[in-house]
């Protein structure tokens, strides 16, 4: 029963790391066109989520974790021409998010198959408890 319940654990912590990439990721999408709103402002910085191991002493499973979130600031801001915007500088251009509502949703779909999988797996296991447990009635 306490592979079972390892399982449910790993599991879990999938669902828990996959919906904080969702959070992540909807911020991006939400801030995509958001200008700066001062000259000499940098726009809103893409934010990326990295994951890592953790032991979980209790149980002795590995399971994931969130690492870090970070800004990603190996993309260029985008320019774009908005001369009479409070940030445009002498060129009437003013710097947008890094953020690229493609590479965005995708990367949101990914997360939600993971989660999706996830859940798959820890109702199956919960499913697989329940029975053995009936089983030995």
């Amino acid at each position: 029963m306490s592979d079972l319940m390892g399982t449910m654990k790993i599991s879990g912590a999938g669902m828990k790391v996959q919906s904080e990439r969702v959070r992540v990721i909807a911020q991006n999408v939400a801030n995509a066109d958001t200008a700066p709103t001062k000259a000499g402002e940098k726009p809103y910085t893409r934010k990326t989520i990295t994951f890592k191991n953790q032991l979980d002493r209790e149980m002795g499973e590995k399971l994931v974790a969130v690492d870090k979130v970070e800004q990603d600031t190996s993309v260029d801001y985008p320019k774009k021409y908005m001369p009479g915007h409070p940030a445009a500088d002498a060129d009437g251009y003013v710097l947008m998010p890094n953020v690229t509502s493609l590479v965005e949703a995708l990367d949101m779909r990914e997360a939600s198959k993971s989660y999706e999988a996830n859940m798959g797996i820890y109702t199956q296991t919960r499913d697989m408890a329940s029975k053995t447990i009936d089983m030995l009635r």
